[in-house]
């Protein structure tokens, strides 16, 4: 019998012709934003659905698209896999649906681009940009020194897709890598491994600190005061994760008082970020909209992720980065 794959209209007029080539026993249902689904010419709401396979893409992306997706999964009368463009399952929708008995696949697409931005703004810290660039604006000849990146000593909290990435690259600098994850197996480009409890004696060797993990109730306000207070003064803190792992009071009285050198933010508790925050003219921190997964490769991964997941689902096979259920909360 063929699976049934349900996409958004929006998704289907840009993925339909790759769909159709991979000649798949599947049936392509096409829905709207208001939970109704188009089956041979007719209008059939969700209720009434049992769907195999729904894939959130990207051109759902908004907040209020990202809401119609997913009351859509919730409404159908079965579903068994939701595939979406996320990477953090922390909206309190997955949990709904998880619940339901849906199966979840988030996404590693973004991983490289990531990656490849907490390397870019970490490096134009470590190396003195800003002051070659006065120098060159006031025509001064001097040499400007600068640490080494393979003389840093990187943390990495987390060890998803993203982290992964980054440790990959960390790691082609010859610098020093040490994960704080679940469990103690070190992975692929790891020198040194811990656990959250372990945290505070990884903090006071770390030259660079990368937030990559999951906001959940573990996670939630754990860069805090009592965090700042284990961390080097000339470290830079980097969060390309979920902005809720930040106590924001605690990070901007720690910039204030030398506890920390700087911090680059890319998410934040409120987004956008509203003008009266802080957080926008304080001038050891440099922060971004959001955009750190915005590279020119993302689309075309998620586009190739779905399409390989949909081909191992209709052949039974074990689905890309499938979620277990206890770790969406």
């Amino acid at each position: 019998m063929p699976k049934t794959v349900a996409l958004h209209q929006s998704t289907l007029d840009h993925i339909g012709e790759k769909l159709d080539a991979l000649s798949l026993d599947i049936d392509i249902i096409a829905f709207d934003s208001d939970s109704n689904f188009k089956v041979d010419g007719r209008t059939v709401p969700a209720s009434d659905m049992e769907i195999d396979y729904l894939w959130m893409s990207y051109h759902l992306s908004g907040a209020e698209e990202k809401r119609a997706v997913c009351e859509t999964a919730l409404a159908c009368k079965s579903l068994g896999v939701l595939q979406t463009f996320n990477a953090g399952l922390d909206d309190p929708y997955y949990k709904k649906i998880s619940d339901n008995g849906t199966r979840i696949c988030n996404s590693s697409a973004q991983a490289v681009a990531i990656s490849e931005y907490v390397m870019a703004q970490a490096m134009s810290l470590v190396h003195p940009v800003d002051v070659q660039r006065s120098l060159q604006s006031s025509k001064t000849w001097e040499r400007t020194p600068f640490r080494e990146l393979s003389r840093t000593e990187w943390l990495i909290v987390g060890f998803g897709p993203i982290a992964q990435e980054i440790a990959r690259r960390v790691k082609a600098f010859g610098a020093s890598t040490s994960v704080i994850r679940r469990s103690q197996t070190k992975g692929e480009h790891v020198d040194r491994v811990g656990t959250l409890n372990d945290l505070p004696g990884f903090l006071p060797d770390a030259d660079i600190i990368v937030l990559a993990c999951p906001l959940n109730n573990e996670t939630r306000g754990f860069v805090d005061q009592k965090f700042f207070e284990s961390v080097n003064e000339n470290a830079i803190l980097i969060n390309i994760a979920r902005g809720g792992l930040i106590d924001d009071d605690a990070l901007i009285a720690a910039l204030d008082e030398n506890k920390l050198a700087n911090a680059i933010l890319d998410v934040f508790h409120e987004e956008p970020l509203p003008a009266s925050n802080p957080i926008w003219s304080h001038p050891r921190i440099r922060m971004t909209s959001h955009t750190s997964f915005n590279g020119d490769g993302v689309r075309d991964r998620w586009d190739q992720l779905f399409l390989d997941n949909i081909v191992r689902y209709v052949n039974g096979e074990s689905l890309l980065h499938e979620v277990p259920p206890a770790d969406i909360v």
